[in-house]
């Protein structure tokens, strides 16, 4: 196959309903690999030009026994898979973020993109339904976020680290006691939930609404109860989430972060700097929580999330309104009695109840001395 050839072509022939030569070998061949990736039971399939397919299982990277990858093949393998959209969508900005379904194996997330200028694309499998939270190995406290009547619970981490079960578990968790109007506002859906003792509607950026702003100004408008934000992308999308959670909602929403300190930082930072001391005060008066987690290789296969948690008291709010937030590590400690735990008090407990190495442990701990000092106590 020629490394170069008229994309926007190809696009056309797929929204007009055509077979472009070859498309259902193509749609073939990335069913063929999503069917090694499930029996795997590997999370994601990932096609680089240069390089052959590869799956990633229990967070290592595996190649498969195929020859590289040309960018065309891999345009070829995935353009087909993606709706019409998120077709038009790749033709004009050369990157597009979609799901699917393919009926014997699921529903799978595409992120079709460009590097060196070359086509490359990340396919995530997702679960037919959300986990149970009680199945995350999440601290028993995290339950708590599901009571809470109002408030802007953040759940923070690197790529990959879970955010985004989380914030379905924690849905689920409504859904299944609550009879509450929850709304989730995506960039794609992952995630399906069903109507159980709570009405749920999802939002998909793209499909049902423009953006996040406008998406989640318009779901203040159907009078929810439970707002799920996919992610704080932008200042629009943070101002308007905090007026939600101060005017009485539940707002739950992720952040590329690793800590409660950085978290905050994150929202406060992303607006100009003479607009940072009002947004830290509201921000001290909507957060109820900060949520922060990160995988680990569990020992035995698979991986488990350690976490942090901070349930914002009075003494975090004047901490944030201050913008003092080295000490909010001190308020985790100083608020257990709520729910609050460290990373280290969640890494020691892996370390102890057998679940990863102590070497893996040490080297995720923010404050090594306090995780020496909490194995050694048990």
């Amino acid at each position: 196959m020629a490394e170069t050839r008229d994309l926007n072509r190809l696009i056309h022939e797929l929204n007009a309903g055509l077979p472009p030569e070859s498309a259902a070998d193509e749609i073939t061949r990335l069913t063929s690999w999503l069917e090694t990736l499930v029996d795997h039971r590997g999370s994601d399939l990932i096609l680089v030009a240069g390089a052959p397919a590869s799956i990633r299982v229990d967070g290592r990277l595996l190649s498969l026994r195929e020859e590289p990858l040309s960018a065309d093949e891999i345009e070829e393998a995935v353009l087909p898979a993606l709706p019409a959209r998120a077709r038009s969508v790749y033709g004009q900005e050369r990157i597009a973020d979609a799901s699917f379904r393919i009926a014997r194996l699921g529903r799978f997330r595409i992120n079709l993109h460009r590097e060196r200028g070359r086509a490359a694309a990340t396919v995530r499998a997702l679960p037919a339904e959300p986990p149970r939270l009680a199945s995350l190995n999440l601290p028993v406290s995290v339950e708590s976020l599901t009571r809470l009547p109002r408030g802007l619970v953040l759940v923070g981490g690197p790529t990959g680290s879970g955010k985004t079960t989380t914030l379905a578990a924690l849905v689920d968790e409504i859904n299944r006691r609550d009879a509450r109007h929850i709304v989730t506002i995506e960039d794609p859906i992952e995630y399906e939930h069903g109507h159980r003792k709570s009405i749920v509607e999802q939002i998909e950026i793209g499909a049902d609404a423009p953006d996040f702003p406008t998406a989640l100004r318009a779901a203040m408008r159907q009078a929810p109860d439970v707002l799920v934000v996919g992610e704080m992308r932008d200042p629009e999308t943070m101002r308007i989430a905090l007026a939600a959670a101060e005017t009485g909602h539940l707002v739950f929403s992720t952040v590329h972060t690793s800590d409660a300190a950085s978290t905050v930082s994150r929202v406060a930072d992303s607006f100009p700097l003479e607009r940072q001391p009002t947004i830290r005060q509201e921000l001290s008066m909507a957060l109820a929580a900060v949520l922060t987690q990160t995988l680990l290789p569990r020992k035995g296969g698979g991986r488990v999330p350690a976490s942090e948690l901070l349930v914002v008291s009075y003494g975090a709010r004047q901490h944030i309104r201050k913008n003092a937030l080295q000490h909010l590590h001190q308020e985790i400690a100083l608020t257990r009695k709520s729910g609050s735990i460290t990373l280290e008090e969640s890494l020691a407990r892996l370390v102890k109840e057998d679940f990863v190495e102590l070497e893996e442990a040490r080297g995720r701990a923010a404050h090594p001395e306090e995780f020496e000092n909490l194995v050694r106590a048990g």
